[in-house]
C-alpha cells in the first residue's frame, strides 16, 4: 500500500490544516496555543487571514497545487512542468500553502520506497553514493512559491513541516533537490545544502539543473539549537531561527504521528 493509500485508509484528521500562522507569522499549530495570550484569548483554530499548510491529500487540493506549480513554472519560463515523463513514480505526498481559498506555495516529497526518485533520471551516481553509505534519501521537487506573499518566516514554516514529515515521522536522514544553478546560493546560504551534481539539463522543465545535497541528520541539530529563537536571526542568516520552537514542533509531530495508520 502505498503513502497517500495508507493515508486515505486512515481518518480524517490527518487531512486537516498542518499548522496556521498569521503575516508577519506567529506559528500556530491547529487545535494548540501559543503563548498565553492565544490561550487567554481562546483564539479560533484558524483565520480567514491566516497563512495554511496542508496536505493535498484529495482531488480538489491536488488539482490547486498542480495549477499553482504549473502556473509559477510558466511564469518562470520552464515547461513541461506538469507532464509525467516516466511510467514510474516516486511515492510522493504534496504540501500545499493557502492565504483564503488560493494557493501560493507549494512543495512535493518524494520518497525512496523502491521506484527510486525523480532526481535519478540525472543524477542517480551521485544519489547512490549517499545510498551506499546508509541514507534513507528523499527529494524536494515542484516547488514553487508566490514570490509576493513570501517571507522568511513563510519559507522557513514550509520547510519546516517538511521536515516533520521527513525526520519525524518517517526517519528519512538525506535530501536531496533539483534546481536551476542560479537558485542554487539561496538553498546553500539558508539551509545549508551543498552541490554533489554538476549542471545538466533537465528534460522535465527543460531549463539547466544542478542536485543539492543535505544531511537532515545533521541539519537537524543545528536547527533545533536555533529554532524559534529569532533574535539569533542576525547572527545566524538562515531559515532555522524561524523554525518551529520545540515544544510547537512536538505538539505537530504528535498529532501527525496520532493520525498515521498504524
Amino acid at each position: 500500500m502505498g503513502i497517500m493509500d495508507r493515508f486515505r485508509s486512515t481518518g480524517r484528521s490527518w487531512a486537516k490544516t498542518i499548522v496556521a500562522f498569521d503575516s508577519p507569522p506567529r506559528l500556530r499549530e491547529v487545535g494548540g496555543q501559543v503563548g498565553e495570550h492565544a490561550a487567554e484569548a481562546g483564539a479560533q483554530v484558524t483565520r480567514e487571514d491566516q497563512f495554511k499548510i496542508r496536505l493535498a491529500h484529495n482531488d480538489e487540493r491536488t488539482r490547486d497545487a498542480k495549477f499553482f506549480v504549473e502556473k509559477r513554472y510558466s511564469e518562470a519560463g520552464y515547461h513541461g512542468a506538469g507532464a509525467a515523463k516516466r511510467s514510474t513514480c516516486p511515492e510522493s505526498i504534496t504540501l500545499a500553502t493557502y492565504h483564503g481559498d488560493h494557493v501560493i506555495g507549494s512543495m512535493t516529497l518524494g520518497f525512496d520506497v523502491g521506484n527510486g526518485l525523480l532526481a535519478d533520471e540525472l543524477y542517480k551516481a551521485e544519489i547512490d553514493v549517499v545510498r551506499a553509505r546508509g541514507g534513507t534519501v528523499a527529494e524536494i521537487t515542484k516547488f514553487a512559491l508566490d514570490t509576493k506573499m513570501t517571507s522568511k518566516r513563510f519559507l522557513a514554516a514550509m520547510f519546516n513541516v517538511a521536515y516533520i514529515y521527513l525526520c519525524n515521522l518517517w526517519s528519512y536522514t538525506d535530501l536531496v533537490i533539483e534546481v536551476n544553478p542560479a537558485h542554487a546560493p539561496f538553498y546553500i546560504r539558508m539551509l545549508g545544502f551543498e552541490v554533489i551534481g554538476s549542471e545538466r539539463m533537465c528534460p522535465r522543465v527543460h531549463a539547466p539543473a544542478v542536485l543539492l545535497w543535505l544531511n537532515l541528520v545533521e541539519k537537524q541539530e543545528i536547527m533545533r539549537a536555533v529554532a524559534g529563537h529569532h533574535e539569533l536571526a542576525k547572527e545566524n542568516r538562515t531559515l532555522y531561527p524561524y523554525f518551529f520552537p520545540a515544544e510547537e514542533e512536538a505538539r505537530i509531530t504528535d498529532r501527525l504521528l496520532r493520525a498515521e495508520p498504524k
